[in-house]
């Protein structure tokens, strides 16, 4: 099968090699007008009207291929019009075969004109000459060459065998050996030239898709030669690096470059010594960060080797902004943008160890501020205003402070300060009262006016101790601050140590009492005012330390709830009480305290039911208590919890009334059965009119709602009388009646008095209560 270009190449270089056959009219005119002349003069010298014939079609061809190209040269063909390039190629192919055949004829007719003497050599000679050309010309297209080959090589081979002698049939058997040479050079230079195309395509290729890379690719690229002169650059490097742009750096030296960008205002000349120094440092792989106008940040990589330096430029600004952001939030609060805990940790224990190593012996000051009862206001006001008010307070806290001062939010609504200088009793006084008069200042958030109130625990110490230290005693003096009644401060001294060994010395003991069943009940009478009998009890906790003695309640019990342990003395005092008052008289009751954690953190109806079916005891005969700070601090919990128990038949009280956050929607929305008034409004009544009527209120409203209500606190027979007087009471309760008392002995008292016919309590001042 015949070579076809058009198959082989691209439709460009296919168009390029068609043009190159018409390329050159002019030496295929003066070709074709030899062979037509040496055809006339042979003719002439034979007197052969045949050879007169053949001179006049060389003409003819001629003038007919002159019109073609010039027809070729007017067509202007497009580069990638492969299919007009194709009919022009069959157009040259015809025209070059039919002079080739003329060649190969006009040979064989010379060979019998005058028995071959002028007319063959002239004929022969022109031919070869002319093969010639047809290789030099046309040897890109092997179909082409092979015909115009044949086309003389048949006619005069013919004539030469014909001759019929060993000498002609020789030169036959030479001139298809010099055909076929001919042809096989005519192959070689279409391989080379094919090869030469490929290559230029090839490196087209490669060419293109290196000015692809180097325009597309993220990073700036700059290659550098041995002497110094930039070679290669990209866009991207003359975006990230001003200056470095192909039209003013390609040939020139770099530092040149670098020098006309300075000059150019384009770098800062701290920039330009820092690139520069980089490139001088030779042989080996260098980085740098450099802060680029406006506000980029570019890390450079330079390699360098073999005579040859390679600069690459990374745009590593998001990369920077996104490790700065990780740095500020693991150091600083994202609330209120101090610093937190752990990174305050960090910057004081390094102030401490500076101070220990240069023997500093000034004194430190370590504060902790906490925010009075802040659950509060994320439950009634919700937590987007309680972390609109931490804002706040820490704004406030950091304006009172100086720059000396180091402030951090360290957890929840506490803050911290330190101060590594400058410390004296005077200048710690100053800054807690400062911030206390702050924080006291009402906060104006979300459309709402808030009182907000602060703890204040100071520690004053050499630098000698360590962090875990003064936050342990800072901790402690903010403990005192909080037991003192809040709002105020409070200086660590070393009582508040000893102390908290104690305090941690109870916390051991109470876990070991609790899992030892050590603690035991007590149990203060609930009489009813109008019967005057015992109609149940309260059950209290007591705890009698094997070395320390009777720890009060008031002790214990917050230390459970810091040791985790509330819920299981709660479930003590469940199951003890429950399962004594089992023992009692029908429908005698007993009562049991609830706290916050215990709806925090225990299923508290399944606790209930738990201890009343260990028990046996009717649920009925329960009531349980809570306080309004339970009701507070875990609202939902605890409204859940009570409507279970409810539906169980547990009674519900409200506990000490009137001193917390007293608020009447409690008593419509919750399940309560009881009230119980606090013992603070039944101090006075015997000389308070004020006292005395609104504990007459509070009664009146209760009964409304249909509440029974009982009176705490009762200590003298003038105040029962008071409010026997004054109020519409239900029960009351106190130490007029008796201190609370153990199980057996409660179990003898109502054994003695509680529903029997005639029987009567006596108070302990003697007076007897009748029926």
């Amino acid at each position: 099968m015949f070579y076809s270009a058009r198959r082989k190449l691209p439709a460009v270089d296919y168009v390029s090699i068609v043009r190159s056959l018409y390329a050159d009219p002019r030496s295929m005119a003066y070709g074709m007008i030899c062979s037509a002349i040496a055809a006339g003069v042979s003719a002439y010298g034979a007197s052969s009207p045949l050879l007169y014939a053949m001179a006049a079609l060389f003409f003819i061809v001629c003038v007919a291929r002159i019109l073609d190209m010039r027809a070729f040269a007017r067509a202007n063909l497009v580069v990638d019009d492969a299919d007009s390039a194709a009919v022009w190629e069959v157009r040259m192919t015809v025209g070059a075969v039919v002079t080739a055949a003329l060649h190969g004829f006009w040979c064989y007719a010379s060979l019998w004109v005058n028995d071959g003497g002028f007319a063959a050599f002239a004929a022969a000679v022109v031919t070869m000459a002319g093969v010639t050309g047809i290789a030099n010309r046309n040897f890109a297209m092997d179909r082409l060459i092979t015909l115009q080959l044949l086309s003389i090589t048949i006619p005069f081979g013919v004539g030469l065998l014909l001759k019929g002698d060993i000498y002609h049939a020789t030169i036959a058997v030479l001139l298809i050996l010099f055909m076929a040479g001919i042809r096989r050079m005519a192959s070689n230079l279409r391989e080379i030239l094919l090869g030469a195309v490929h290559g230029r395509m090839e490196a087209n290729r490669l060419a293109r898709e290196l000015d692809t890379a180097l325009t597309t690719m993220p990073h700036g690229l700059c290659m550098l030669d041995e002497a110094g002169r930039v070679a290669v650059v990209n866009r991207r490097a003359r975006e990230l690096f001003p200056g470095l742009s192909p039209e003013r750096s390609v040939g020139r030296y770099l530092s040149q470059v670098i020098s006309q960008s300075r000059r150019d205002g384009l770098i800062s000349p701290t920039l330009a010594r820092q690139f520069m120094r980089a490139i001088a440092a030779g042989m080996g792989h260098r980085k740098m960060v450099v802060a680029v106008p406006p506000q980029l940040r570019v890390e450079i990589t330079i390699t360098s080797g073999q005579g040859h330096t390679v600069v690459m430029f990374e745009d590593i600004t998001e990369r920077v902004r996104a490790n700065e952001r990780i740095n500020y939030m693991a150091r600083f609060d994202g609330l209120t943008s101090l610093p937190n805990r752990h990174y305050f940790s960090e910057e004081v224990e390094a102030s401490l160890i500076r101070k220990r190593r240069t023997n500093a012996r000034e004194n430190v000051m370590l504060m902790m501020i906490d925010l009075d009862d802040f659950k509060h206001v994320n439950d009634t006001f919700g937590h987007p205003v309680g972390d609109a008010l931490l804002v706040e307070a820490a704004r406030r806290i950091r304006s009172v402070l100086d720059n000396s001062a180091v402030a951090a939010r360290f957890g929840g609504d506490e803050f911290i300060v330190y101060r590594p200088s400058g410390v004296t009793r005077r200048s710690v006084e100053r800054d807690a009262n400062a911030v206390l008069e702050v924080l006291s200042q009402p906060f104006f958030i979300m459309d709402q006016v808030l009182k907000a109130h602060a703890s204040i625990g100071v520690v004053i110490a050499k630098p000698t101790e360590d962090l875990a230290t003064l936050l342990t005693r800072a901790d402690l003096a903010l403990y005192g601050a909080k037991g003192s009644g809040k709002a105020q401060w409070s200086l660590f001294h070393d009582v508040m140590d000893i102390d908290y060994r104690q305090r941690q010395r109870l916390k051991a003991d109470l876990r070991e009492a609790l899992d030892k069943g050590e603690l035991f009940l007590v149990y203060q009478p609930i009489v009813d005012l109008r019967a005057r009998r015992i109609i149940g009890c309260e059950a209290l906790a007591r705890w009698n330390h094997a070395e320390l003695g009777n720890i009060p309640p008031s002790v214990f019990v917050p230390i459970a709830e810091e040791i985790g342990a509330i819920s299981d003395l709660t479930r003590f005092v469940l199951i003890t009480a429950t399962r004594e008052c089992k023992h009692w008289p029908s429908p005698l009751r007993v009562a049991i305290n609830l706290s916050a954690t215990d709806f925090r953190t225990t299923d508290v109806t399944e606790m209930v039911r738990e201890g009343l079916r260990k028990t046996g005891l009717s649920p009925e005969r329960l009531e349980v208590e809570i306080t309004e700070s339970t009701l507070i601090e875990e609202k939902q919990a605890v409204s859940k919890a009570l409507s279970e128990l409810r539906e169980l038949g547990v009674g519900i009280a409200l506990d000490d009334f009137g001193t917390g956050y007293s608020s009447l929607s409690y008593l419509h929305a919750l399940p309560f059965t009881k009230l119980k008034i606090d013992r603070s409004f039944v101090a006075d009544v015997t000389t308070s009119e004020r006292s005395l009527k609104l504990v007459s209120n509070i009664a009146k409203l209760s009964k409304d709602l249909d509440l029974t209500v009982t009176v705490e606190g009762i200590e003298t027979e003038d105040q029962l009388d008071a409010i026997s007087r004054a109020a519409d009471i239900d029960q009351v309760q106190g130490f007029l009646f008796g201190v609370p008392l153990p199980r057996r002995e409660i179990a003898e008292l109502i054994e003695r008095v509680s529903f029997a016919p005639g029987q009567t309590i006596r108070s302990r001042s003697g007076k007897v209560f009748r029926h």
